[in-house]
């Protein structure tokens, strides 16, 4: 059974780009939420 190849480096890098940016997109999120809940509260 033949082994499969990896992706290629560019869409390795596109993966690994889009998840890093969704990480930090979430966390800037939540700490805006906490800010505003916390100068509401």
């Amino acid at each position: 059974m033949p082994v499969p190849q990896p992706p290629p480096l560019a869409k390795r890098l596109a993966w690994f780009a889009a998840l890093w940016l969704a990480g930090v997109a979430t966390v800037g999120t939540i700490a805006f939420l906490l800010r505003l809940w916390m100068k509401l509260g």
